[in-house]
């Protein structure tokens, strides 16, 4: 999957937040394509204990966006497979 139009949209306005569904426990973290409403679905490869999965989802969506790991944060659903991340320049 392509991160230019979400990345063009981050530089525009500076931040951007994105609904995203978690699958762990994966064979390896990787973004795994849109759903019908727009949620972006990322398989991540930790398992969803002690925040392991969020900290995964966090660093593999910072190296997509060539940001610092502290520009990205779940701000909805810490506990849900169904999320809402921010990410800030």
């Amino acid at each position: 999957m392509d991160f230019a139009e979400f990345r063009a949209r981050l530089h525009a306005a500076g931040a951007l937040s994105l609904r995203i569904k978690v699958i762990p426990r994966s064979p390896r973290t990787e973004a795994a394509g849109l759903m019908a409403d727009g949620t972006l679905k990322v398989k991540v490869a930790a398992v969803p204990e002690k925040g392991k999965a969020n900290a995964e989802l966090c660093a593999f969506l910072a190296r997509q966006f060539d940001v610092h790991r502290a520009c990205v944060t779940v701000v909805a659903g810490e506990t849900s497979h169904n999320k809402v991340v921010r990410i800030e320049l």
